[in-house]
């Protein structure tokens, strides 16, 4: 992006920035803060990843990583937060991935909410990684503006940094996998709400909704028959070792089954 600088960051009145763009993105409760100044500037000190993104002299974007096993292999991204819609997210990801590349890691993780579509289209087709994990209520309850008290599942995502994949994503060449014809839905939407299917073959597709957020605030069951239907679905299919392989069409996820 023209005019965004991206650096490291130290200093108490950096990292207090970077705490008040978190506080405007996600409007926690009180005590409920993704991070606060105090653990920023340890990690920081020792040696992880606190780094902002600038245009002029204004904070648009921000990231908090921390080492992790096995050791000297992995950076965790624990909370990345930008401006919606500039790019500034994967210009971010961009320089946590050549952070990491200079200190011999090679691979970066992160989890995030499986049923938000911009997020796992983000992680899946514009950077390129892959879903590894789905862990059921990572954080149990969240209460901030976004989660609006939704339980907290998450999906873990691996981002192999010389993968033939994230290659080409780092060139924006995303990965936009296509739905192979004996295909089958595994679980779908019909009225708003999901609908379970098939998942007796070797490709199946799980669909997520057009905008949980919104469905949080304006119909909460249907919000949490969402939650319950994708854990149970997805889940279930990764808990019996099938491979999430992409994110088609912004809606929903192509899983392989190994058997």
């Amino acid at each position: 992006m023209s005019g965004l600088v991206l650096r490291e960051l130290h200093s108490i009145e950096e990292l207090e920035g970077v705490y008040r763009l978190f506080d405007d993105i996600w409007h926690p409760a009180p005590g409920g803060a993704p991070i606060t100044v105090e653990l920023m500037r340890a990690l920081s000190h020792a040696g992880n990843y606190v780094a902002g993104a600038y245009q002029g002299d204004r904070l648009v974007g921000a990231s908090v990583g921390f080492l992790a096993s096995p050791a000297g292999q992995v950076l965790h991204s624990h909370v990345t937060g930008a401006s919606a819609g500039r790019g500034i997210g994967f210009a971010l990801k961009l320089h946590q991935r050549a952070w990491a590349l200079e200190r011999g890691l090679d691979r970066i993780t992160w989890t995030y909410d499986p049923l938000i579509r911009r997020n796992a289209h983000f992680n899946l087709v514009k950077l390129g990684a892959r879903p590894e994990e789905y862990l059921p209520s990572f954080y149990g309850l969240m209460g901030d503006a976004i989660n609006n008290g939704d339980e907290s599942d998450r999906m873990l995502a691996v981002w192999r940094l010389s993968e033939p994949r994230v290659l080409a994503a780092v060139r924006s060449e995303p990965h936009r996998p296509q739905i192979p014809p004996d295909a089958v839905t595994a679980l779908t939407e019909r009225d708003g709400r999901p609908v379970a299917g098939r998942t007796d073959a070797r490709t199946v597709t799980v669909t997520v909704p057009p905008d949980i957020e919104a469905l949080r605030r304006t119909d909460p069951d249907a919000a949490r028959a969402w939650r319950h239907a994708v854990r149970e679905v997805l889940g279930g299919l990764m808990e019996e070792g099938a491979r999430v392989t992409g994110f088609h069409g912004r809606s929903c996820y192509l899983v392989e089954r190994t058997a």
